[in-house]
């Protein structure tokens, strides 16, 4: 799949026609293939892009309109399905083609394990990068019951990559022991329970830098995201994820790509979840999407 070809199906509300003007490409990563409890993350990005029709193009959080972002939706990339080494390996090459085109990649899950390979193939671009990463679980598991390719593993496959000091988590509010251990001794930066006011405290250390941002949908407290394969209780609001949004947008850094993953609408039947997703899709386009 070609980073200009658009798939024959639904796209994010006023996405443009011109891959290749775009400044922004939202692509989808529709894989389920480890998850540890409830499948089906993998019908995200498509109902996220439906949900999106009910959004109105105005955000009055960022005082923008969608209309001054030139975005392209691409569809989903074709992933074999099952096939977990040959997905990454599809959605690694990707992600590259778009970050040699210069454009912003912006991804739908599919489980957390597709955030991998993306984040490899920005290390390469930007060796200097730093990840921010929003999410109730810590996903510093080596392996899941022997398996290394797991959605419980990318932060840790991150900190391995590009340092642990240059690894953000915020809102962790499950995982192990060990992972704990690992965030307190490794060097990384692990908020516990919160984004919001940690954010504040971090993201005067990042002025200047290369940022990737990595949201997990069950950072939401399961009273406003429902739908998600792994929900933990006593999680955050969808109005403190927006200010999140809204913080990074307004800090001098600059941000480089990002994913929303782990969106599960088979568990929503009211369709909350894909509708807060799809508005925290519009705030990432129009925050952090480079003039």
């Amino acid at each position: 799949m070609r980073f200009d070809e658009a798939y024959s199906g639904k796209v994010f509300i006023m996405s443009r026609q011109d891959a290749e003007e775009a400044e922004a490409i939202i692509y989808g990563m529709p894989m389920d293939w480890t998850v540890s409890f409830r499948p089906g993350s993998r019908f995200g990005p498509n109902r996220i892009r439906e949900a999106s029709l009910g959004l109105e193009e105005y955000s009055p959080y960022m005082d923008k309109h969608l209309e001054e972002v030139n975005f392209f939706d691409a569809g989903d990339i074709p992933l074999p399905f099952g096939n977990p080494q040959r997905s990454l390996d599809m959605i690694y090459d990707y992600a590259k083609k778009l970050l040699e085109k210069q454009k912003f990649p912006l991804g739908l899950g599919g489980e957390h394990l597709v955030s991998w390979p993306i984040i490899q193939a920005v290390y390469e671009k930007h060796p200097d990068i730093a990840v921010l990463h929003i999410d109730a679980h810590a996903d510093l598991r080596e392996e899941y019951e022997g398996e290394s390719l797991s959605h419980s593993t990318p932060i840790r496959k991150t900190c391995e990559l590009i340092g642990p000091e240059n690894v953000y988590s915020f809102g962790i509010r499950s995982g192990m022991r060990e992972e704990f251990q690992y965030a307190e001794t490794s060097g990384m930066h692990m908020a516990k329970f919160s984004v919001v006011e940690p954010l504040k405290r971090v993201l005067p250390e990042l002025v200047g830098r290369k940022v990737y941002v990595t949201i997990d949908i069950d950072v939401l407290d399961p009273a406003y995201a429902p739908g998600t394969g792994t929900a933990e209780a006593g999680g955050i609001s969808s109005k403190e994820l927006l200010e999140a949004i809204q913080l990074i947008a307004d800090a001098d850094l600059e941000v480089i790509g990002a994913d929303l993953v782990e969106v599960a609408p088979v568990y929503d039947p009211t369709e909350q979840t894909v509708i807060a997703a799809s508005k925290f899709v519009r705030e990432i386009l129009l925050g952090w999407v480079q003039k």
